[in-house]
Formats: C-alpha cells, sequence, structure tokens
C-alpha cells in the first residue's frame, strides 16, 4: 500500500468517524470532505463522467440517489443533493465505515422489505405517493416512539439524512448557495441590516 492510500484511508475514516458524532462539519475540517469530493470528481473525470459505487449495489445506489433526492432536491436557488454529489460522497465514506455499512445498508434492506410489506414492491417501484407516505413515517422520531417497528427506519433515515447534508454542504455548490468566502479580510464591515418596523 503506498502513501496516497493510506492518507486517502485516513482521510475517509476520519469522515465516517466525525459524522457518527454528528456533522461531519463540527468534527472535521472542511479540507478533509473537500479531499472526498476531489477524490470522487477525479474518478467521474477519469471515467467519463460516471461514479462506480465503492459499497452499495447497483439497485441500492439507484435508492441512494432516489432518497438523496428527496431529502435535498435542487430548487431555483441552487443544484440539490445529487448535483452536490450527496450519494457519490455518503458511498465514499461508508465504503471505509464498518458501522455504516451496517446502519445504511440495513436501512435500504429495511425500506424496501417494509415497502414490500405496505405496498407489494421495493422503495423504487413505489409510486410518488406511497414513497412520500413512508419517508413522513420515519422522517420523524416520535413514529417510532409509537410504532416500534419504524425504530430502525427512523435512524436509518436521521443518519442518511445528516449525510445528505454534509456531502452537499460540503461540495463545490453546496459552499457557493451558503456563501461562504472563508477566511477573508474585511476593509469595513457595515453591520447589520436595519430590522423593519422598530
Amino acid at each position: 500500500m503506498n502513501s496516497d492510500q493510506l492518507s486517502r484511508r485516513a482521510i475517509l475514516k476520519s469522515l465516517s468517524l466525525g459524522a457518527v458524532a454528528g456533522s461531519v462539519l463540527r468534527a472535521i475540517p472542511l479540507e478533509a470532505a473537500e479531499y472526498a469530493h476531489n477524490l470522487i470528481e477525479a474518478e467521474k473525470s477519469a471515467q467519463g463522467g460516471s461514479y462506480t459505487p465503492k459499497f452499495f449495489s447497483a439497485q441500492d445506489y439507484k435508492t441512494l440517489n432516489s432518497l438523496c433526492d428527496a431529502i435535498l432536491p435542487a430548487d431555483a436557488d441552487s443544484g440539490g443533493a445529487i448535483e452536490g454529489g450527496a450519494p457519490e460522497y455518503i458511498d465514499l465514506i461508508t465504503s471505509e465505515n464498518f458501522d455504516y455499512q451496517v446502519k445504511l445498508g440495513g436501512g435500504l434492506m429495511w425500506l424496501d422489505s417494509t415497502c414490500g410489506d405496505r405496498y407489494g414492491k421495493a422503495y423504487l417501484d413505489c409510486t410518488t405517493k406511497e414513497q412520500k407516505e413512508i419517508l413522513d413515517l420515519i422522517a420523524y422520531r416520535k413514529n417510532a416512539d409509537e410504532d416500534l417497528s419504524l425504530s430502525q427506519g427512523v435512524e436509518f433515515f436521521s443518519i442518511l439524512r445528516s449525510l445528505t447534508a454534509d456531502g452537499f454542504f460540503t461540495s463545490k455548490i453546496g459552499i457557493q448557495y451558503v456563501g461562504y468566502i472563508g477566511n477573508t479580510f474585511l476593509v469595513e464591515f457595515p453591520g447589520c441590516p436595519p430590522v423593519p418596523g422598530v
């Protein structure tokens, strides 16, 4: 193993370890997330714009894309999770974190199984209304308190929502969307804007 692989592995592990504690942005430097995004972009450039999942099967990766898009869709102001590379980011850090492999891989199996029980088909084969219905159930912790069979789904969706946000807001378009300019010197500070009606 060369030093580049060791560095890559160490950085990706730090991303996944930081994400366990909450948001990656709170636990690791933005540079580590940027490194992960750069790895993804380099692979996509070398493969004609495509990304090959490192952990998820092709079907699970399609489901992951659909879920990321549902969590953070594109709007008039910015691209969403897909354009920000969140699915690739999630796959890459999951490939280096056993806990994520269990929780996210198991969560996708739970989702398809639950949709199979409720609707007779996997999540991706469900109608938009059915997908929204199941996501509304697992989007709120209180639902797991009322129905323990939703516990795994709620935990899965909570982790996925955090990782989707981290993947998007550490991407180039996510950073641009929030207007992050980094450590720049301000010549003057104009102060806060006036509060209307005061």
